[in-house]
């Protein structure tokens, strides 16, 4: 909490100085800039133009200016910095946003669009995060709604949306060229040298009279990842009743170390005593190639037919190298995305229709290759007979039992692959392309995504006096099955598909001599296996004084399974996990037993038999109790209920603009994963022993809804005070924090998410002719993380970024000095993920109209 408060009564208390200082000046405001940048318009929170101010639900803006002006890397970073947004990173390819809590790796609850269109990739559901953005020559502005956004968008936007809208090349003309030099893990703690990485962008605009215009984006970027090598054990309790711990325990387990995991272990009678024993396994460093590479851009053509209309063609594509993280972490290489969108408006109408295409290339899981690369040298059975045997004759041997245990190790891995080895790295490659995570580790998913949508201005059109929207959409998933990651359940040999279709209605009016404007909007949303849900929105936005505005939302919100969470089908280290839906898991979820009991069942008969000494099959008997038949089936939707209230407000001649809210939400039939066993014998006398006995069970993870009813609340504010035409204050902080209130089963995601993050900085435009800078800050207070990959703790983190930069008139040139995290504290933004430092760097951007 020091850095918290410290951050606070920095921003607080300076903003308050200024502030009397200029209310005791009283200067006159001199140019419309500062009317610009505090009355910002939007179009995200209800899809029609509207001041930011007069708008009904929390939303932010990062406007172009400010883009330019701030101290991140590029855009993508500078968005970690607004109101309520938490940025986690599991690799500097592939960094993700969210809102409002419950943030993980594969973020299903918040969307993010490039001018409205979804750029998720396919078989995961969410955002390909920075993948496939826009470049920073082309980006012109981003707008962030903190909270569900589901009644307009649909799309699961239960946590918020983010929207990027790029520039307008009929009124943004010209070549421009980006060149940005940066060095990275300088002091890294996990040993890696100081690393060059290096992003080119260019952008092409240009109009061809007033009908025609075209644009071409182009950005490359090569570097080396964030290293992600936590070696924390992950089971330090698995031999407690032996009193061994740590580098002794032999079921060590480390966080960044895979093929070690439970489905890894094996309980071995050693000296008369049960000691849990896993395979050695392999750290990601070890497995993984941290080498970045991202290749992408998009070609665009625009037709004006009369001056309120336009038609637009766009293909974006990106080719990337980098690290995704899940249940397990994942290299993507090469791996490839592509989007071709059309797109028609008018004053009245507004249509587009986009495809977007997915093949993962020679994308592999790291865990299955530490795996498999195991056994590929000695099977589950032959290596634990061979440390059984290596123990037996060293404690023969009158060997203690710690050096019986490690020799034992020592001669079961006899003649284990040896990373950097020729021999390694070929059978690396080899795995890498076996489509079967029993036996290999390749991710070979080919998937399209095909939407199309279209609203009406029925108000406009039938001129009644209020604004009446209306609006449809249908979406299809088209997935090939590869009989490893994904089958078609249903029709064998055939492309799998998952619709959905959507409608709307918005109105709202003014009323009270235009004071208050209430407006309601109606959503029916209907997937494939379920049924039509309906999502409304209750707002209203009334005007205390020209400047003055306070708001009131509720919404309700629906979360429909992704392609993942219903049809997933893989086998992987001996566990199969199973999409949710029942045309996927009949007869799983009816005969599965709770692995959470089965642990607590092997650990309660491995204790009696070491301390009580009693009998394997008396301490199986005594302990049955302790198993459970699993209760929950199959998924449904998640639901939650949103209310808000907000306050807005531009003071101090248009200097000053604070923006504040408090919601509450609660939400039922969270979408989360259970692991069990199914025992091989149908005889109940005999499934407590066949659960004690891993050869003896099959074992699955499987996609259901929490039981517990879960509530969230927070508060957010965000500050910005114009000093003068130079310079300008910034301020914003967030607090969230979660509250359960019924039948905890503790299935539920992970809430993932700090209670406090602070955001406060100085900027200056043109403090000395063309010379600007920016110095921010950023604390975000410790939190606990929860995935299958890893539970734990995140500590607290405090960075800063600052940068210089300074625009020549001829040629036009702008060069920008700067550092992300400058002062090199490297931290975790989520447990399993890499340790991220200090990122400094150099970038000229050249402009020629």
């Amino acid at each position: 909490m020091g850095y918290l408060k410290k951050m606070l009564c920095v921003i607080a208390c300076t903003l308050s100085a200024i502030i009397m200082v200029a209310q005791e000046q009283k200067p006159e405001p001199d140019t419309s800039h500062k009317v610009h940048v505090l009355q910002e318009i939007v179009i995200s929170a209800s899809r029609l133009q509207e001041k930011q101010l007069t708008a009904p639900v929390s939303i932010s803006k990062l406007s172009n200016s400010q883009i330019q002006q701030t101290a991140s890397p590029g855009f993508f970073d500078a968005i970690g910095s607004m109101k309520g947004v938490h940025m986690i990173v599991p690799s500097m390819g592939f960094k993700i946003i969210n809102t409002r809590g419950f943030s993980n790796t594969t973020n299903v609850r918040f969307v993010q669009m490039i001018e409205n269109v979804d750029n998720q990739t396919p078989h995961i559901g969410a955002p390909i995060a920075n993948a496939l953005s826009p470049g920073d020559l082309d980006i012109d502005h981003v707008e962030v709604i903190q909270g569900v956004a589901s009644a307009l968008y649909g799309m699961n936007a239960t946590n918020g949306l983010a929207n990027f809208t790029t520039k307008d090349p009929f009124t943004t003309q010209g070549f421009s060229i980006q060149q940005q030099v940066a060095v990275n893990h300088v002091n890294d703690p996990n040993n890696v040298s100081a690393r060059l990485y290096n992003e080119t962008n260019f952008r092409w605009a240009k109009a061809i009279g007033k009908k025609w215009a075209f644009k071409i984006n182009a950005g490359y970027n090569r570097g080396y990842d964030w290293v992600a090598d936590n070696r924390s054990d992950l089971f330090p309790n698995g031999n407690a009743t032996t009193n061994l711990y740590g580098a002794d325990n032999p079921a060590y387990d480390a966080v960044n170390g895979y093929g070690n995991e439970s489905s890894n272990r094996k309980t071995l009678t050693l000296a008369g005593k049960n000691y849990v024993v896993a395979r050695t396994g392999y750290y990601e460093r070890e497995v993984a190639d941290y080498n970045l590479q991202n290749v992408k851009g998009d070609v665009s053509l625009y037709f004006r037919p009369t001056e309120n209309a336009q038609l637009s063609y766009t293909y974006r594509t990106a080719f990337l190298n980098n690290t995704y993280q899940r249940s397990n972490r994942f290299r993507l290489q090469d791996y490839l995305l592509q989007q071709h969108i059309v797109q028609f408006k008018n004053a009245l109408f507004q249509a587009r229709a986009y495809i977007t295409s997915e093949n993962t290339g020679h994308s592999y899981n790291l865990r299955s290759m530490a795996e498999t690369m195991d056994l590929s040298f000695k099977d589950n059975n032959k290596w634990f007979a061979d440390y059984t045997n290596a123990f037996n004759t060293a404690y023969a041997a009158k060997a203690d039992v710690l050096a019986a245990l490690h020799a034992a190790r020592d001669a079961a891995d006899n003649g284990r692959l040896q990373p950097g080895t020729a021999a390694f790295k070929d059978k690396l490659k080899q795995l890498q392309e076996i489509n079967n995570w029993d036996i290999g580790a390749a991710l070979k998913v080919k998937a399209h995504l095909v939407h199309t949508e279209g609203s009406f201005d029925l108000g406009k059109f039938l001129h009644t006096g209020f604004n009446l929207q209306v609006g449809a959409d249908f979406r299809d998933y088209i997935i090939v099955p590869d009989g490893n990651y994904f089958i078609n359940p249903t029709d064998s040999g055939h492309n799998l598909n998952y619709t959905s279709y959507g409608f709307f209605v918005q109105a709202s009016k003014r009323l009270l001599h235009d004071k208050l404007q209430v407006s309601a909007v109606l959503r029916g949303t209907g997937y494939e296996y379920f049924n039509l849900k309906w999502n409304p929105r209750l707002t209203a936005v009334y005007e205390l004084t020209r400047n003055d505005f306070v708001r009131f939302s509720y919404q309700n919100g629906y979360r429909f399974p992704s392609i993942f969470e219903g049809f997933s089908n893989i086998n992987s280290g001996g566990v199969k996990r199973v999409g949710g839906l029942k045309v996927m898991s009949t007869g799983v979820f009816e005969n599965t037993w709770l692995k959470s009991s089965i642990d607590a069942f092997t650990a309660a008969v491995n204790k009696d038999v070491n301390t009580a000494g009693l009998s394997q099959a008396a301490a199986i008997e005594k302990n049955k109790g302790i198993l459970q038949h699993n209760t929950y089936t199959y998924l449904q939707p998640e639901q939650m209920h949103s209310f808000e209230v907000g306050y807005r407000s531009i003071l101090f001649n248009n200097r000053f603009s604070v923006d504040i809210d408090l919601y509450y939400n609660f939400y039922s039939n969270f979408i989360a994963q259970i692991e069990g066993s199914v025992p091989n014998t149908t005889d109940s006398t005999q499934m407590p022993a066949y659960l004690y006995d891993k050869n003896k069970q099959a074992r699955y993870r499987l996609w259901t809804n929490s039981k517990t009813i879960v509530h969230n609340y927070g508060t957010e504010i965000d500050l910005l005070y114009l000093v003068d035409n130079h310079y300008s204050l910034f301020g914003n902080a967030s607090y969230q924090t979660l509250k359960r209130t019924s039948a905890n089963d503790g299935l539920e995601d992970g809430f993932n998410t700090p209670k406090w993050m602070v955001n406060g900085g100085i900027r200056g435009v043109n403090v000395y002719k063309n010379l600007g800078f920016s110095l921010s800050a950023r604390y975000q207070s410790s939190f606990y993380y929860q995935s299958f990959l890893v539970n734990g703790n995140v500590p607290a983190v405090f960075n800063a970024d600052a940068m210089v930069q300074y625009s020549f008139n001829k040629p036009s040139l702008t060069v920008k000095l700067g550092a992300a995290n400058f002062l090199n504290h490297y931290y975790y933004s989520i447990l399993g993920g890499p340790q991220i430092g200090g990122f400094y760097y150099t970038t000229l951007t050249y402009s020629l109209k």
